[in-house]
Protein backbone atom coordinates (compact mmCIF):
# COMPACT_ATOMS: atom_id res chain seq x y z
CA UNK A 1 0.00 0.00 0.00
CA UNK A 2 1.28 3.44 -0.85
CA UNK A 3 2.21 5.95 1.80
CA UNK A 4 -0.77 8.07 2.70
CA UNK A 5 -0.27 11.73 1.84
CA UNK A 6 -2.11 14.24 3.99
CA UNK A 7 -0.19 17.45 3.30
CA UNK A 8 1.71 19.21 0.57
CA UNK A 9 5.00 17.75 -0.58
CA UNK A 10 7.88 18.39 1.81
CA UNK A 11 10.76 20.56 0.72
CA UNK A 12 14.24 18.98 1.03
CA UNK A 13 15.10 21.43 3.82
CA UNK A 14 12.13 20.18 5.86
CA UNK A 15 13.10 16.50 5.68
CA UNK A 16 14.94 14.94 8.63
CA UNK A 17 14.91 11.34 7.39
CA UNK A 18 14.03 9.78 4.06
CA UNK A 19 13.80 6.02 3.52
CA UNK A 20 13.54 5.10 -0.17
CA UNK A 21 12.70 1.56 -1.36
CA UNK A 22 14.84 -0.10 1.31
CA UNK A 23 15.13 -3.89 1.48
CA UNK A 24 17.13 -6.08 3.84
CA UNK A 25 17.64 -9.84 4.08
CA UNK A 26 19.83 -12.18 6.10
CA UNK A 27 21.41 -15.54 5.34
CA UNK A 28 20.46 -18.32 7.74
CA UNK A 29 22.71 -21.44 7.72
CA UNK A 30 20.97 -24.70 6.79
CA UNK A 31 23.95 -27.00 6.17
CA UNK A 32 27.07 -27.28 8.28
CA UNK A 33 30.29 -28.14 6.46
CA UNK A 34 32.78 -29.79 8.81
CA UNK A 35 35.68 -29.23 6.45
CA UNK A 36 36.78 -28.34 2.94
CA UNK A 37 35.73 -31.77 1.63
CA UNK A 38 32.15 -31.43 2.89
CA UNK A 39 31.97 -27.85 1.63
CA UNK A 40 33.10 -29.05 -1.82
CA UNK A 41 30.51 -31.87 -1.83
CA UNK A 42 27.77 -29.43 -0.86
CA UNK A 43 28.88 -27.12 -3.68
CA UNK A 44 28.87 -29.90 -6.31
CA UNK A 45 25.36 -30.92 -5.19
CA UNK A 46 24.15 -27.35 -5.48
CA UNK A 47 23.55 -27.05 -1.74
CA UNK A 48 23.94 -23.41 -0.74
CA UNK A 49 24.19 -24.13 2.97
CA UNK A 50 21.93 -21.20 3.78
CA UNK A 51 18.52 -19.75 3.07
CA UNK A 52 17.51 -16.15 2.52
CA UNK A 53 15.31 -14.49 5.13
CA UNK A 54 13.75 -11.35 3.68
CA UNK A 55 13.09 -9.05 6.62
CA UNK A 56 12.22 -5.78 4.89
CA UNK A 57 10.89 -5.38 1.35
CA UNK A 58 10.71 -2.06 -0.48
CA UNK A 59 10.12 0.20 2.54
CA UNK A 60 9.65 3.93 1.89
CA UNK A 61 8.58 6.80 4.12
CA UNK A 62 9.61 10.34 5.03
CA UNK A 63 10.03 11.97 8.45
CA UNK A 64 9.92 15.75 8.52
CA UNK A 65 11.86 17.90 10.95
CA UNK A 66 9.94 18.25 14.22
CA UNK A 67 7.93 15.07 13.70
CA UNK A 68 7.40 12.67 16.59
CA UNK A 69 7.10 9.63 14.32
CA UNK A 70 5.87 6.28 15.64
CA UNK A 71 6.69 2.91 14.07
CA UNK A 72 4.53 -0.02 15.16
CA UNK A 73 4.17 -3.65 14.18
CA UNK A 74 3.84 -7.11 15.60
CA UNK A 75 6.84 -9.18 16.67
CA UNK A 76 8.89 -10.24 13.66
CA UNK A 77 7.60 -7.45 11.43
CA UNK A 78 11.07 -5.93 10.92
CA UNK A 79 10.89 -2.90 13.23
CA UNK A 80 14.24 -3.45 14.97
CA UNK A 81 15.99 -4.18 11.68
CA UNK A 82 14.60 -0.93 10.27
CA UNK A 83 15.90 1.02 13.27
CA UNK A 84 19.36 -0.48 12.87
CA UNK A 85 19.34 0.48 9.20
CA UNK A 86 18.33 4.04 10.08
CA UNK A 87 21.06 4.13 12.75
CA UNK A 88 23.64 2.84 10.21
CA UNK A 89 24.31 -0.31 12.23
CA UNK A 90 23.15 -2.35 9.22
CA UNK A 91 23.56 -1.55 5.53
CA UNK A 92 20.53 -2.04 3.26
CA UNK A 93 20.70 -4.58 0.44
CA UNK A 94 18.98 -2.08 -1.82
CA UNK A 95 17.45 1.34 -1.52
CA UNK A 96 18.66 4.51 0.14
CA UNK A 97 18.41 6.15 3.58
CA UNK A 98 19.10 9.88 3.88
CA UNK A 99 19.64 11.45 7.31
CA UNK A 100 19.79 15.23 7.62
CA UNK A 101 21.42 16.07 10.95
CA UNK A 102 23.05 14.30 13.87
CA UNK A 103 21.25 11.08 14.77
CA UNK A 104 21.54 9.36 18.17
CA UNK A 105 19.98 5.89 18.58
CA UNK A 106 18.55 4.68 21.90
CA UNK A 107 18.34 1.08 20.68
CA UNK A 108 20.28 -1.07 23.09
CA UNK A 109 20.79 1.02 26.19
CA UNK A 110 23.90 0.15 28.14
CA UNK A 111 25.97 -1.12 25.21
CA UNK A 112 29.58 -0.48 26.18
CA UNK A 113 29.00 -0.75 29.94
CA UNK A 114 31.68 -2.69 31.82
CA UNK A 115 30.24 -4.78 34.70
CA UNK A 116 33.58 -4.74 36.54
CA UNK A 117 33.60 -0.94 36.73
CA UNK A 118 31.56 1.15 39.16
CA UNK A 119 28.49 3.10 38.16
CA UNK A 120 30.52 6.30 38.34
CA UNK A 121 33.22 4.92 36.04
CA UNK A 122 30.63 3.67 33.60
CA UNK A 123 29.08 7.12 33.38
CA UNK A 124 32.39 8.49 32.12
CA UNK A 125 32.95 5.49 29.85
CA UNK A 126 29.50 5.69 28.27
CA UNK A 127 29.75 9.45 28.00
CA UNK A 128 33.00 9.09 26.05
CA UNK A 129 31.27 6.67 23.66
CA UNK A 130 28.62 9.35 23.06
CA UNK A 131 31.35 11.86 22.22
CA UNK A 132 31.56 13.82 25.49
CA UNK A 133 34.86 14.92 26.99
CA UNK A 134 35.78 14.08 30.61
CA UNK A 135 35.10 17.68 31.59
CA UNK A 136 31.67 17.69 29.92
CA UNK A 137 30.65 14.49 31.73
CA UNK A 138 31.82 15.99 35.03
CA UNK A 139 29.50 18.96 34.53
CA UNK A 140 26.55 16.64 33.74
CA UNK A 141 27.36 13.95 36.30
CA UNK A 142 25.13 15.12 39.16
CA UNK A 143 22.14 15.59 36.85
CA UNK A 144 22.65 12.12 35.37
CA UNK A 145 22.77 10.45 38.77
CA UNK A 146 19.80 12.41 40.08
CA UNK A 147 17.67 11.54 37.06
CA UNK A 148 18.56 7.84 37.39
CA UNK A 149 17.84 7.96 41.16
CA UNK A 150 21.02 6.02 41.91
CA UNK A 151 22.87 8.37 44.26
CA UNK A 152 23.57 5.62 46.79
CA UNK A 153 24.90 3.10 44.28
CA UNK A 154 27.35 4.95 42.07
CA UNK A 155 30.46 3.56 43.76
CA UNK A 156 29.25 -0.04 43.50
CA UNK A 157 30.30 -2.25 40.60
CA UNK A 158 27.79 -2.40 37.80
CA UNK A 159 27.54 -6.20 38.05
CA UNK A 160 25.77 -5.68 41.39
CA UNK A 161 23.07 -3.53 39.76
CA UNK A 162 19.71 -4.96 38.80
CA UNK A 163 18.86 -4.90 35.10
CA UNK A 164 16.41 -2.05 35.74
CA UNK A 165 19.06 0.03 37.49
CA UNK A 166 21.48 -0.47 34.60
CA UNK A 167 18.90 0.62 32.03
CA UNK A 168 17.96 3.68 34.10
CA UNK A 169 21.61 4.72 34.28
CA UNK A 170 22.13 4.16 30.56
CA UNK A 171 18.99 6.11 29.69
CA UNK A 172 19.98 9.00 31.96
CA UNK A 173 23.33 9.25 30.16
CA UNK A 174 21.88 8.87 26.68
CA UNK A 175 19.37 11.72 27.01
CA UNK A 176 22.26 14.13 27.51
CA UNK A 177 23.32 13.62 23.89
CA UNK A 178 22.50 16.71 21.84
CA UNK A 179 21.01 15.30 18.65
CA UNK A 180 18.87 16.52 15.80
CA UNK A 181 17.16 13.12 15.46
CA UNK A 182 16.52 10.63 18.27
CA UNK A 183 15.74 6.97 17.54
CA UNK A 184 13.98 5.23 20.44
CA UNK A 185 13.32 1.49 20.66
CA UNK A 186 10.85 0.67 23.47
CA UNK A 187 12.78 2.86 25.94
CA UNK A 188 9.52 4.02 27.51
CA UNK A 189 9.29 0.60 29.13
CA UNK A 190 12.35 1.11 31.32
CA UNK A 191 12.23 1.34 35.09
CA UNK A 192 9.36 1.42 37.52
CA UNK A 193 6.26 3.62 37.32
CA UNK A 194 7.93 6.65 38.93
CA UNK A 195 10.84 6.49 36.49
CA UNK A 196 8.49 6.03 33.55
CA UNK A 197 6.79 9.27 34.55
CA UNK A 198 10.18 10.99 34.22
CA UNK A 199 10.51 9.46 30.78
CA UNK A 200 7.08 10.82 29.83
CA UNK A 201 8.07 14.29 30.99
CA UNK A 202 11.30 14.09 29.00
CA UNK A 203 9.52 13.08 25.80
CA UNK A 204 6.90 15.77 26.31
CA UNK A 205 9.83 18.19 26.59
CA UNK A 206 11.29 16.87 23.32
CA UNK A 207 7.96 17.34 21.61
CA UNK A 208 7.65 20.89 22.91
CA UNK A 209 11.14 21.66 21.55
CA UNK A 210 10.11 20.26 18.14
CA UNK A 211 12.86 17.64 18.21
CA UNK A 212 12.64 14.98 15.54
CA UNK A 213 11.95 11.65 17.26
CA UNK A 214 11.40 8.16 15.84
CA UNK A 215 9.71 5.90 18.38
CA UNK A 216 9.31 2.14 17.92
CA UNK A 217 6.82 0.64 20.35
CA UNK A 218 4.06 -1.91 20.84
CA UNK A 219 2.06 0.54 22.95
CA UNK A 220 -0.70 2.34 21.08
CA UNK A 221 -1.16 4.50 24.18
CA UNK A 222 2.35 5.92 23.71
CA UNK A 223 1.83 6.41 19.98
CA UNK A 224 -1.35 8.41 20.55
CA UNK A 225 0.11 10.33 23.48
CA UNK A 226 3.34 11.49 21.85
CA UNK A 227 3.31 11.00 18.08
CA UNK A 228 1.87 13.25 15.40
CA UNK A 229 2.45 10.66 12.65
CA UNK A 230 2.90 6.91 12.63
CA UNK A 231 3.69 3.98 10.33
CA UNK A 232 2.73 0.33 10.59
CA UNK A 233 4.93 -2.48 9.27
CA UNK A 234 3.69 -6.04 8.94
CA UNK A 235 5.76 -8.98 7.63
CA UNK A 236 8.39 -6.63 6.27
CA UNK A 237 5.95 -4.48 4.27
CA UNK A 238 4.80 -0.97 5.09
CA UNK A 239 1.03 -1.15 5.17
CA UNK A 240 0.19 2.44 6.00
CA UNK A 241 1.45 5.83 7.14
CA UNK A 242 -1.05 8.16 8.76
CA UNK A 243 -2.30 9.72 11.97
CA UNK A 244 -1.74 7.93 15.30
CA UNK A 245 -5.44 7.14 15.57
CA UNK A 246 -5.57 5.57 12.10
CA UNK A 247 -2.45 3.48 12.63
CA UNK A 248 -3.58 2.36 16.08
CA UNK A 249 -6.83 1.08 14.60
CA UNK A 250 -5.04 -0.87 11.86
CA UNK A 251 -2.64 -2.36 14.40
CA UNK A 252 -5.44 -3.41 16.72
CA UNK A 253 -7.37 -4.91 13.79
CA UNK A 254 -4.34 -7.03 12.85
CA UNK A 255 -4.08 -8.34 16.39
CA UNK A 256 -7.79 -9.01 16.63
CA UNK A 257 -7.63 -11.23 13.54
CA UNK A 258 -5.59 -13.63 15.64
CA UNK A 259 -7.28 -13.09 18.99
CA UNK A 260 -10.98 -13.04 18.19
CA UNK A 261 -12.80 -16.32 17.59
CA UNK A 262 -16.25 -15.31 18.77
CA UNK A 263 -19.20 -14.47 16.55
CA UNK A 264 -19.83 -10.96 15.28
CA UNK A 265 -20.46 -8.66 18.30
CA UNK A 266 -23.28 -6.19 18.69
CA UNK A 267 -22.37 -2.57 17.76
CA UNK A 268 -21.21 -1.52 21.24
CA UNK A 269 -20.07 -4.94 22.50
CA UNK A 270 -16.70 -6.61 21.93
CA UNK A 271 -16.24 -10.28 22.81
CA UNK A 272 -12.67 -11.60 22.90
CA UNK A 273 -11.68 -15.26 22.84
CA UNK A 274 -10.50 -14.89 26.43
CA UNK A 275 -14.14 -14.44 27.34
CA UNK A 276 -14.52 -10.85 28.58
CA UNK A 277 -17.60 -8.93 27.46
CA UNK A 278 -17.76 -5.13 27.62
CA UNK A 279 -20.81 -2.95 26.95
CA UNK A 280 -20.65 0.85 26.92
CA UNK A 281 -23.34 3.53 27.17
CA UNK A 282 -23.11 7.31 27.09
CA UNK A 283 -25.45 10.17 28.02
CA UNK A 284 -24.57 13.78 27.17
CA UNK A 285 -26.14 17.01 28.36
CA UNK A 286 -25.00 20.60 27.96
CA UNK A 287 -23.13 20.45 31.27
CA UNK A 288 -22.37 16.74 31.86
CA UNK A 289 -21.06 13.64 30.12
CA UNK A 290 -21.98 10.35 31.82
CA UNK A 291 -20.42 7.12 30.62
CA UNK A 292 -21.20 3.65 31.93
CA UNK A 293 -19.14 0.55 31.09
CA UNK A 294 -20.45 -2.89 32.08
CA UNK A 295 -17.99 -5.79 32.33
CA UNK A 296 -18.65 -9.52 32.53
CA UNK A 297 -15.80 -12.03 32.40
CA UNK A 298 -15.96 -15.71 31.56
CA UNK A 299 -13.12 -16.42 33.98
CA UNK A 300 -11.71 -15.04 37.25
CA UNK A 301 -9.40 -12.04 36.87
CA UNK A 302 -7.10 -11.26 39.80
CA UNK A 303 -4.73 -8.34 40.41
CA UNK A 304 -6.07 -6.26 37.54
CA UNK A 305 -6.03 -2.57 36.68
CA UNK A 306 -8.51 -0.67 34.52
CA UNK A 307 -7.72 2.10 32.05
CA UNK A 308 -10.23 4.41 30.39
CA UNK A 309 -9.18 6.96 27.74
CA UNK A 310 -11.20 9.48 25.74
CA UNK A 311 -9.58 10.71 22.55
CA UNK A 312 -10.37 12.96 19.61
CA UNK A 313 -10.89 11.54 16.12
CA UNK A 314 -7.27 12.60 15.44
CA UNK A 315 -6.06 10.21 18.14
CA UNK A 316 -5.12 12.93 20.64
CA UNK A 317 -5.96 12.11 24.26
CA UNK A 318 -8.23 14.52 26.11
CA UNK A 319 -9.01 12.47 29.22
CA UNK A 320 -7.45 9.46 30.93
CA UNK A 321 -8.35 7.51 34.06
CA UNK A 322 -6.35 4.55 35.38
CA UNK A 323 -7.22 2.61 38.50
CA UNK A 324 -3.59 2.09 39.50
CA UNK A 325 -3.10 5.86 39.63
CA UNK A 326 -6.34 6.66 41.46
CA UNK A 327 -6.69 3.67 43.81
CA UNK A 328 -4.40 1.85 46.21
CA UNK A 329 -6.12 -1.49 45.65
CA UNK A 330 -6.00 -3.86 42.71
CA UNK A 331 -9.25 -5.09 41.18
CA UNK A 332 -10.77 -8.57 41.02
CA UNK A 333 -13.46 -9.66 38.56
CA UNK A 334 -15.20 -12.92 39.45
CA UNK A 335 -16.32 -15.31 36.74
CA UNK A 336 -19.78 -14.51 35.30
CA UNK A 337 -20.38 -11.60 37.70
CA UNK A 338 -21.32 -8.19 36.32
CA UNK A 339 -19.37 -5.03 37.18
CA UNK A 340 -19.90 -1.40 36.22
CA UNK A 341 -17.54 1.54 35.76
CA UNK A 342 -19.41 4.87 35.92
CA UNK A 343 -17.69 8.09 34.89
CA UNK A 344 -19.33 11.52 35.18
CA UNK A 345 -17.47 14.50 33.72
CA UNK A 346 -18.07 18.20 33.27
CA UNK A 347 -18.81 18.79 29.59
CA UNK A 348 -15.99 21.15 28.68
CA UNK A 349 -15.12 19.35 25.46
CA UNK A 350 -14.46 21.26 22.26
CA UNK A 351 -16.58 20.51 19.21
CA UNK A 352 -15.73 17.29 17.41
CA UNK A 353 -16.00 13.51 17.38
CA UNK A 354 -14.65 11.42 20.26
CA UNK A 355 -14.18 7.75 21.10
CA UNK A 356 -13.48 6.07 24.43
CA UNK A 357 -11.11 3.15 24.94
CA UNK A 358 -11.48 0.68 27.81
CA UNK A 359 -9.02 -2.00 28.93
CA UNK A 360 -8.47 -4.47 31.77
CA UNK A 361 -4.75 -5.13 32.18
CA UNK A 362 -2.75 -7.56 34.37
CA UNK A 363 -0.95 -5.55 37.03
CA UNK A 364 2.34 -7.36 36.41
CA UNK A 365 2.27 -7.03 32.60
CA UNK A 366 0.98 -3.78 31.16
CA UNK A 367 1.67 -4.93 27.59
CA UNK A 368 -0.92 -7.70 27.83
CA UNK A 369 -4.69 -7.26 27.89
CA UNK A 370 -7.55 -9.26 29.34
CA UNK A 371 -9.74 -7.12 27.15
CA UNK A 372 -9.25 -4.01 25.00
CA UNK A 373 -12.16 -2.12 23.42
CA UNK A 374 -11.14 0.78 21.19
CA UNK A 375 -14.63 2.24 20.83
CA UNK A 376 -16.57 1.26 23.92
CA UNK A 377 -18.51 4.49 23.33
CA UNK A 378 -18.53 7.10 20.59
CA UNK A 379 -19.98 10.60 20.81
CA UNK A 380 -19.95 13.96 19.10
CA UNK A 381 -19.97 17.44 20.60
CA UNK A 382 -21.65 20.28 18.68
CA UNK A 383 -21.85 23.37 20.82
CA UNK A 384 -20.10 26.59 21.81
CA UNK A 385 -17.96 24.73 24.33
CA UNK A 386 -14.49 25.60 25.47
CA UNK A 387 -11.41 24.35 23.65
CA UNK A 388 -9.89 21.55 25.70
CA UNK A 389 -6.22 21.41 26.60
CA UNK A 390 -4.32 18.18 26.00
CA UNK A 391 -4.83 16.97 29.56
CA UNK A 392 -7.58 19.17 30.91
CA UNK A 393 -8.89 18.23 34.33
CA UNK A 394 -12.66 18.50 34.58
CA UNK A 395 -14.46 17.76 37.78
CA UNK A 396 -14.90 14.02 37.71
CA UNK A 397 -16.80 11.38 39.59
CA UNK A 398 -15.59 7.88 38.85
CA UNK A 399 -17.15 4.83 40.46
CA UNK A 400 -16.29 1.20 40.00
CA UNK A 401 -18.59 -0.96 42.11
CA UNK A 402 -17.07 -1.95 45.42
CA UNK A 403 -17.12 -5.69 44.90
CA UNK A 404 -14.34 -5.32 42.29
CA UNK A 405 -12.05 -3.63 44.82
CA UNK A 406 -9.94 -6.11 46.73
Amino acid sequence: MREKTTSKKSKPADIALKVEHVSKSFRLPTEQASGIKQAFINWTRGVKGYKEQHVLKDISFTVEKGDFFGIVGRNGSGKSTLLKLISQIYVPDSGKITVNGKLVPFIELGVGFNPELTGRENVYLNGALLGFSHEEVSVMYEDIVKFAELEEFMDQKLKNYSSGMQVRLAFSIAIKADADILVLDEVLAVGDEAFQRKCFEYFAHLKKRKKTVILVTHSMDYVRQFCNKAALIDKGHKLEVGSPGEIAKIYRDLNKQELETATEPTPNTKQYNRGVEVIGACNITKSKISISVTIKSGYDIDDAVVTFIIMKSTGEWVYRWASYEKMTNLLRFNKHEEYTLDIDLDNIFCDGSFTAEFAIIPNDNHKDRHVQVDDVVKFEIISDGYVADRFWKPKENVRIINKAIR
